[in-house]
């Protein structure tokens, strides 16, 4: 009897998980359908259907026939692949030397690298337009060392599409970094000493062993830096240069139905990111003849420096970190400013612009926004993200690694492209942006982060025996008790550690706040801090506070994330 009773109640505890990873996909598929794949489809159609419902391709001769449209489109990819080489040109060193050097100071300038992940350029532009302006601290300080006769105009013509790149390279080299690192330390170190006996120089050994190796972390790392520098709205607009795909599609989100070259350009975005994220796909694929038959699970055995190791690992590592903290700098600098024209630095300091973000309405209510919509948000990835990563990683359905894949499209697909489709797609309907953005807000930013949470919650499920939850269900537990008692504390610090990245994330959201959010009383940070920008007066100065204040909390949940994650935080911006 007793046996019976065991076989029942485990083909009732078999049916019920059946159930509940069934019922998870179908709530996802449905999620994923109205949220991601409708938006996409209804742009599409309005790109390539003309008002009698034919097929045309018009609204493409229209844009191809504007030099203007045209190039923006030359522009953005040009950022795009200029910000990925040099974020390779600076990641690429620093992951060689942190994985083959010890050095005095390891861990701070380690840690001194992902800085730039605590504020978007978007934040940082405006710091760089005070510091380079025509008088401003750079001009200044040249004029006073004599070493210019007139001011240079640093943000004007092609400069202005360089300090885009800069700017997306300084903030976007982290995440190269972590990937390559994190391919590096997976490098088998037995693989090199078979070398060594074999007689292969140093640089051979890289070459011709450690880099086909590590070569599939680097280009999942550079596919993320391209997209994400290709279609990133706030860091043009904010420095002014206004030829970019993003910016002309955040000009046209108001008259998309009077001005169709709009759906073009969305449809141009689309096919550009979706093509450039199947060929990573594609050389990541060629990568797999390259196999090893252990993970470096252990990391490579570190060479201790010596003096003579210091004169490229100390400039290096430093140098980077402190040419990555100027637009950080100069947004500080910018909002304790007091007095500034004319001079290099300001002429007197003040606190007074951090006391008038908590009194100027728009600021707060931007502050306040933004705390709420980034939790719902975050509550929306973590449950939803857990029991997705559970269905993956214990393979309760079938089709695990398709249901991987489509929850993974969010990161090859930028903001800007879905707060269009959902201004095209749900205007005058309960959801329209232009009454209440709140629904779409939560939504956007929640589909979007959510391969952060599945990414870091799959890694903990992986490391977590399942003869525990085996044993808890033979006791007579429940699938959800299973969960909530067993599964969930295991896993708890990568669940903190995805909760912490989705929500700052969310936070500092640049493409969805800027376009969904179309009255004052929803504004989140993002959007408040460039309408005061552009206010005159003292606006510049508490978009700068506010900025800061979005920096510290950013700052909080990336280190968070990083102390929990360790070198694993690499995975989870991997498309």
């Amino acid at each position: 009897m007793a046996h019976q009773k065991s076989v029942n109640h485990a083909f009732w505890a078999h049916w019920w998980s059946k159930f509940i990873g069934y019922s998870v996909v179908a709530i996802t598929l449905a999620i994923l359908y109205f949220f991601l794949l409708l938006p996409i489809g209804v742009v599409l159609k309005k790109a390539l259907v003309n008002q009698q419902g034919e097929l045309s391709f018009a609204y493409f001769e229209l844009l191809f026939a504007n030099n203007l449209q045209t190039g923006a489109i030359y522009n953005s990819i040009g950022i795009g692949v200029f910000t990925t080489v040099l974020a390779t040109f600076l990641s690429l060193p620093l992951a060689i030397i942190n994985r083959k050097f010890a050095y005095r100071g390891k861990q701070l300038l380690s840690a001194l690298l992902l800085v730039p992940m605590i504020m978007p350029p978007f934040v940082g532009a405006i710091g760089i337009q005070r510091f380079f302006a025509r008088f401003g601290t750079i001009n200044m300080a040249l004029l006073d060392c004599a070493l210019i006769s007139e001011p240079i105009d640093w943000l004007s013509g092609s400069f202005m599409f360089w300090a885009v790149v800069v700017l997306e390279a300084l903030h976007l080299y982290p995440i190269l970094y972590l990937n390559i690192s994190a391919a590096l330390n997976n490098v088998d170190p037995s693989l090199e000493e078979i070398g060594v006996t074999l007689g292969i120089s140093r640089l051979g050994r890289f070459f011709r062993i450690v880099w086909p190796l590590a070569r599939p972390g680097f280009f999942a790392g550079a596919i993320i830096v391209f997209i994400w520098a290709l279609t990133d709205l706030g860091t043009p607009l904010l420095v002014g240069f206004h030829d970019t795909l993003p910016v002309r599609i955040f000009n046209l989100v108001t008259d998309a139905n009077e001005n169709p070259v709009g759906f073009a350009l969305v449809f141009i975005v689309i096919l550009m990111t979706v093509s450039f994220f199947l060929l990573s796909k594609l050389l990541l694929g060629s990568t797999k003849k390259f196999q090893m038959m252990a993970r470096g699970h252990v990391s490579s055995p570190t060479v201790p420096s010596t003096w003579h190791h210091w004169w490229f690992i100390y400039p290096l590592m430093l140098g980077v970190s402190l040419l990555a903290l100027i637009p950080h700098l100069s947004v500080v600098i910018t909002s304790i400013s007091d007095q500034w024209f004319m001079t290099a630095l300001p002429e007197n300091y003040t606190l007074r612009y951090y006391g008038a973000v908590f009194q100027q309405e728009l600021a707060s209510v931007g502050i306040k926004n933004s705390f709420f919509l980034a939790s719902l948000s975050t509550l929306f990835d973590l449950v939803l993200g857990l029991l997705i990563a559970y269905i993956i990683a214990r393979k309760i359905v079938p089709f695990t690694g398709l249901l991987d894949a489509l929850v993974m499209i969010p990161l090859a697909l930028p903001g800007i492209v879905l707060a269009f489709g959902y201004v095209v797609t749900y205007s005058n309907t309960w959801l329209d942006p232009l009454h209440n953005p709140v629904p779409l807000l939560i939504i956007a930013y929640g589909i979007r982060r959510l391969p952060f949470m599945v990414r870091s919650a799959t890694a903990g499920l992986q490391q977590t025996s399942i003869s525990l939850e085996e044993a808890a269900t033979t006791f007579g537990a429940g699938s959800f008790k299973v969960l909530r008692t067993v599964t969930m504390p295991l896993v708890m610090a990568n669940l903190i550690a995805g909760a912490l990245l989705c929500f700052s994330y969310a936070m500092l959201d640049v493409s969805d706040s800027l376009i969904l959010a179309m009255k004052d009383q929803f504004y989140p940070l993002t959007k408040a801090i460039y309408v005061l920008y552009l206010e005159q007066g003292s606006g510049e100065f508490i978009a700068s506070a506010l900025g800061v204040i979005g920096m510290i909390i950013l700052s909080c949940c990336i280190v968070g994330s990083s102390l929990i994650l360790g070198k694993k935080m690499g995975e989870l911006f991997r498309s």
